[in-house]
This record gives C-alpha cells, structure tokens and sequence, in this order.
C-alpha cells in the first residue's frame, strides 16, 4: 500500500455536502480530483452526505464508503440535523474505486435518536465482521437533555446489522471518534465536548476497556474536529489529522511513531499540503499503486 486516497466533503454549499476525492503518494501533499466536483453524489435520505468514511474488507478487498445522511444547506438547521435527523447511514461499495454501486441507506441508529452522524468502521478480526461506531443524539432516562453519546452495531456486508448497543459516553457530547489499530491495541481518538477537546484512548480490545493516554499536544488543541489517522509509506509514522473547524484553516497533520505515548509533533505549513479545495470531516484509505493510477486515470486532470 504506497499511495491514498482521501474521501470528504466541502461545507454547506449546493453539492458541497456530497463525495470529493483527494489522492497522495506521501500522505501529506494532496491532489484534488474530478476537477474539484462531487465523485459520487446521494439521491437518497435528505440528498446530502457528510463525514464520508473508507474501509476495505480484508478478506473480500471489497472497499466501502459510509456517510452521513444529512444537508444542512436544505435550510432545517443545526437543532433539527440533531433531534428529528437522518437514523441512517448511507454506503457505497466498490472492487475498482471507478465503479460504484449506488448509494443505499440503512438504518443503524436506535430508536429515539436524534440522528446518526459520522460513521466509522474497523475489521474485528476475531469476529471477522466490521464494527461500525458513530454519534447519535439521545435523550435517555433520568437525562435533562439529549446528549451525543457514540454508538455501535457490527455488520459483514454493510446491509445486515446486529443490535445497535452504546459503546462510549463521556459526561457531556461526543460527536467524533476514530479507532486505529496498532502493536495489538486499539486506539480512540475522541472529539469530547466536556473540554472541547481530543481525548486519546488505548485497549487491547474493540469491545474492552478504554483507558485516557495522556497527551499534552492534544489537550492544547482548540477548535478541531473530526480527527483520523493513518500510516505514512514508512509503515511506522502515524499521521493523525485535525479538522481545525473553529478558524477554518481545514486539516492540520501531527505526526508520532508512537500512539501510546500520547506525543504528537504538529506539522508547519510548509511540510504539507492539503490541496486546492478546503476539506471537511472524512476518510482516509491507504491504496496500492495500481489502484492510485487507475483512480487518477478516471479522475484526474489531463494535465497532470
């Protein structure tokens, strides 16, 4: 795997809210594709789709793409996408990145939510099926108000799910998390609004016990969201990346060899670059090669 391909969404503009492509060979410089327009583009749920997420089936090489159903550019607002939005997700699957299936919508969130945002996956080996995790707003008994906690339900195919079951509750809002797997640990990268901040977490299992690493980087971080991790080529250098929403700079990459110290090394600007288009919450896979040349070839400019 020596290249990547990075899936996202824009803002709130018409057709910002579907799927963009972005590809690197290093995972730092990022090349915008289709000429900056949507890839792929929901006509189903609300027509609109956010947080898009990239996972591959170890065992099928099946790659799919899980969003969020949700426009917020249709006008309903911030307070309606959280109580009376979207309890689907919605996914695409693909053998080739050119072909897509169209998009279908399934319903994962429990009843009584609110809404189902920013879906993610990780392969349970053990179970050999996916565990796909995400944020919905609930009000649960004894509760003053509705708060985001993070839910879970496995799938092996992305269209038949096991009971959805709470995963992750802090003592106030959680909308993002991300999970990286490494050295036979899990790690939980968790947008907790109790600080507003990222929180690091480690376990040896999906379903175990998370325990806080402490991070001084992270705890100094304001306003972002959002957060993902990848490797780079040297296959030992994570990147984990910022969505820094509240100045609206767009991502900021920080770099560690090791998650489990909690010590991140935040990128300067000239050390990387994420590309003409301003990218939003999304996902990033590592590809081969062969699939980076056939995805530029569908995609790209001529005069690359």
């Amino acid at each position: 795997m020596a290249a990547y391909l990075f899936a996202h969404f824009i803002g709130e503009e018409k057709d910002g809210e579907q799927i963009y492509f972005s590809v690197s060979q290093n995972g730092l410089h990022w090349k915008d594709l289709n000429d900056g327009k949507p890839v792929l583009v929901s006509q189903t749920g609300t027509c609109g789709v956010r947080d898009p997420f990239l996972v591959r089936n170890p065992q099928t090489g099946i790659v799919y793409l899980i969003a969020t159903d949700l426009r917020i550019e249709a006008g309903k607002g911030w307070t309606a996408a959280q109580e009376n939005g979207s309890r689907s997700i919605i996914v695409w699957e693909t053998k080739d990145f050119v072909h897509w299936t169209k998009e279908r919508s399934c319903e994962i969130g429990i009843p009584g939510a609110g809404c189902v945002w920013a879906p993610e996956a990780v392969f349970d080996q053990e179970k050999e099926a996916f565990l796909v995790f995400f944020a919905s707003k609930v009000k649960k008994e004894g509760d003053k108000e509705g708060k985001h906690r993070i839910y879970a339900t496995y799938t092996k195919d992305f269209q038949e799910f096991s009971e959805t079951v709470l995963y992750m509750e802090k003592e106030k809002d959680v909308i993002d998390t991300t999970i990286l797997e490494s050295g036979g640990y899990y790690y939980r990268i968790s947008k907790d609004e109790t600080d507003k901040r990222l929180i690091l977490e480690k376990a040896d299992s999906l379903m175990g016990k998370f325990v806080q690493i402490d991070s001084p980087v992270l705890a100094n971080l304001i306003g972002v969201e959002g957060p993902e991790g990848y490797l780079l080529p040297d296959q030992k250098t994570w990147c984990l990346i910022a969505d820094q929403f509240m100045t609206g700079k767009g991502y900021l990459p920080m770099l560690t060899e090791n998650l489990s110290s909690g010590d991140f090394r935040i990128l300067s600007p000239d050390e990387y670059d994420m590309g003409k288009t301003k990218k939003r919450h999304g996902g990033i896979l590592q590809i081969t090669d062969e699939e980076y040349e056939r995805i530029l070839s569908r995609f790209g400019e001529k005069d690359r």
